[in-house]
């Protein structure tokens, strides 16, 4: 399976070089760029005398988050401060030769995931547009594999961040192979077909490739029509959707030997057989969602199922500092395959929210998240999880016609299931999360 990764990343490679040198190639020197349009929350358009356009656009989010314990005697209040999110995006197209490329970094020091790299990148891919409905796109991007609300711009959120179910199963960016297709049933009624084959990884994996790739699948049924200026890809129906616009969608993906909780690295969970040699377990997913949008009112709904299975030939694991152990103590009695899914994200997790925005720009939000765990999974975590229902209101106002600037405002209930404070104190009422976020996008 690793020369398969290697042949993958070496087609990935190969590609990107071939498009890139055709786009440098029909690109005269004699062409130039001429920033023709500017639009608040939209970014700054270029275009070229060849059929080059070019699109720069920004995203700064200062934010400041206060979480309650109401039973914690060492300390009850807690409070963050942070640069969110501070991304600088670049589109480009090229008509002639059907190519289109995107690079987005994230400058804040605060990746989605935890990372330790004060710069990093976030998209680095180049579609190629076989037609109006086909696109094959290479690189480094977010799986649309992901749950809906993972697939939706940060700038765009209803409420002031993600909800738990994204941050429990979904791996956000990962480095691969992906195809679009739109096909048009009728006059209104559309179908959107994306896969995806991956590194199982997560972003581009900087060391020695582990496991297998990562396959994955998504069909969207629009029955009414595609929703306006992305909307799809938006979370608060600003544009006020004259007809319900609705997508409903199934998605699935299979990770063939991971080395994280859920694919999102590698190589933090490591597993050997008797040999030393790697022996790592399988991870999938199946979940289904829907978007509905109608005159400001916008409601979204998800629920995913996750699962593992587990070698039978595994005998060691690798702890942190390198060293082995033959040691799988669950309850003081060795159990290797409840061991290993115990630290795995496995189970099942619904997430329900609405909003209507007003016409003055406000928006007023809700959000119900519910995740279930079976008896071994890591959502049994007492510090960052066992915590099995959230329920979210958010204010938000948007100040311009489309997301260019707005401030929002949330708070959220944690009900608590033998968790622990962060100091380690057992919770036994309530944990509460208010957050505060700016957004400007440029």
């Amino acid at each position: 399976m690793n020369n398969v990764k290697v042949l993958l990343k070496t087609f990935l490679v190969s590609m990107a070089i071939f498009l890139s040198s055709v786009l440098k190639a029909q690109i005269t020197e004699d062409d130039y760029l001429v920033a023709n349009d500017y639009s608040f929350g939209e970014g700054w358009t270029f275009s070229g005398s060849s059929g080059y356009k070019m699109k720069i656009s920004g995203l700064i989010q200062p934010s400041m988050d206060i979480k309650y314990f109401q039973d914690s005697i060492m300390q009850p209040v807690t409070s963050r401060q942070r640069l969110r999110r501070l991304r600088l995006r670049i589109n480009g197209e090229y008509e002639p030769a059907k190519i289109q490329y995107r690079i987005q970094v994230d400058l804040g020091g605060v990746p989605e995931i935890d990372n330790s790299q004060s710069t990093r990148l976030l998209h680095a891919y180049l579609t190629y547009k076989i037609n109006r409905r086909h696109k094959l796109i290479i690189g480094q991007k977010v799986n649309p594999v992901n749950s809906r609300e993972m697939t939706m711009n940060s700038g765009t959120l209803q409420l002031v961040d993600r909800s738990r179910l994204t941050s429990a199963f979904n791996t956000i960016f990962e480095y691969g192979l992906f195809s679009e297709s739109t096909f048009r049933l009728s006059s209104r009624n559309y179908i959107r077909a994306l896969t995806s084959v991956t590194s199982g990884d997560g972003d581009v994996p900087m060391q020695n490739d582990l496991g297998g790739l990562k396959y994955g699948f998504r069909i969207d049924y629009l029955p009414n029509g595609l929703f306006t200026r992305y909307g799809q890809f938006r979370q608060a129906d600003l544009v006020r959707e004259r007809i319900p616009k609705l997508v409903f969608g199934i998605r699935g993906s299979f990770n063939q030997g991971i080395s994280s909780r859920r694919g999102r690295a590698q190589g933090d969970i490591i597993y050997l057989d008797k040999d030393f040699l790697p022996s790592l377990p399988n991870y999938w997913q199946i979940g289904t969602d829907f978007l509905f949008k109608f005159q400001g009112l916008s409601v979204l709904g998800e629920f995913v199922s996750s699962d593992a299975s587990v070698p039978e030939n595994i005998n060691y694991r690798v702890r942190n500092d390198g060293s082995t152990s033959s040691s799988f103590l669950i309850d003081g009695n060795q159990n290797i395959e409840s061991y290993v899914k115990n630290r795995m994200m496995i189970g099942n997790g619904y997430n329900v929210q609405a909003g209507y925005i007003l016409k003055n720009g406000i928006s007023l939000d809700l959000r119900y998240c519910y995740l279930q765990a079976p008896e071994y999974s890591f959502l049994n975590n007492p510090t960052f999880y066992s915590r099995p229902e959230a329920i979210s209101i958010g204010l938000s106002k948007y100040f311009s016609r489309w997301y260019g600037f707005k401030m929002q405002s949330s708070v959220t209930r944690f009900s608590v299931d033998g968790a622990n404070s962060m100091n380690g104190e057992p919770l036994t009422k309530p944990e509460w999360l208010v957050q505060f976020i700016t957004s400007v996008l440029i």
